[in-house]
């Protein structure tokens, strides 16, 4: 998942040449983790255009402009979280609460408790609602083609939520596990959640292939664990690309 004001297609570093090794042989590979957002799905709209449809359910009139310049903001002041041992509390409820008042503050800072409490519930139901979230168009495709030969699963910094998000766009049957922040207790960049996830699913770092779409929580994570890298660098390559790259007999890096 690629920083929320990078959403957008914007000139990324490192290059794909810097960002990862290849392996020599395709059958060295026994599994492939992807990220979430991103890489298998995004959201559709602007995280504003979504809390201030919020706003409305609960009886607030608040600009998707503003709302979406704030959660930026909000995002940026997030601290970076150290490893724990075990889940993280509420399956990370309170973080999010915390980015929401963030945000509501700065848009709305007359706002009462209660006013916060009824936007930050539904808001959080919102976000795993059917609909929300859309699939970018190669994937079913790409996972149909994957899963029978590799041991397919997710690595993304998010909770359990996830897992409803992949059952409503139908993909969840592809992946043999989801391994999300909330309940590993490590939070991309930090290396320490793809070793987590690797203790889980046996292979060796050196036979699994990382798929996602951002320089430094994905490309540079995944590889400082000692995970092979696939970079997706929409739109230079996409999950197409990923895919007639391990059909090869060598593995020369996916052309653009």
């Amino acid at each position: 998942m690629r920083q929320p004001q990078r959403l957008q297609s914007a000139p990324k570093q490192p290059s794909i040449e810097q960002a990862h090794s290849w392996p020599q042989k395709t059958n060295r590979l026994k599994a492939s983790l992807f990220d979430a957002v991103g890489t298998l799905f995004y959201l559709t709209g602007t995280v504003g255009d979504h809390y201030a449809l919020v706003g409305r359910e609960v009886g607030l009139g608040l600009d998707a402009n503003q709302l979406d310049r704030a959660f930026y903001s909000a995002w940026n002041k997030m601290p970076q979280r150290t490893a724990i041992d075990g889940p993280r509390e509420n399956d990370d409820k309170l973080w999010w609460r915390e980015l929401v008042d963030l945000v509501l503050d700065q848009v709305a800072p007359s706002l009462s408790e209660l006013d916060h409490d009824n936007f930050f519930e539904i808001a959080y139901e919102h976000f795993a609602e059917a609909g929300v979230w859309e699939l970018y168009p190669e994937v079913p495709g790409v996972l149909e083609k994957l899963q029978p030969r590799f041991q397919l699963a997710v690595v993304s910094n998010f909770d359990g939520r996830l897992r409803l998000i992949l059952q409503h766009l139908s993909v969840s049957k592809f992946f043999s596990h989801v391994f999300i922040s909330s309940e590993l207790g490590a939070d991309k960049p930090d290396p320490e959640i793809f070793r987590r996830a690797l203790n889980l699913i046996h292979p060796n770092a050196n036979e699994v292939l990382y798929v996602g779409d951002d320089p430094e929580r994905d490309w540079k994570a995944a590889k400082a664990a000692g995970l092979l890298v696939f970079p997706l660098d929409r739109p230079r390559n996409s999950l197409r690309d990923l895919v007639r790259w391990v059909d090869r007999d060598s593995n020369p890096e996916p052309t653009p």
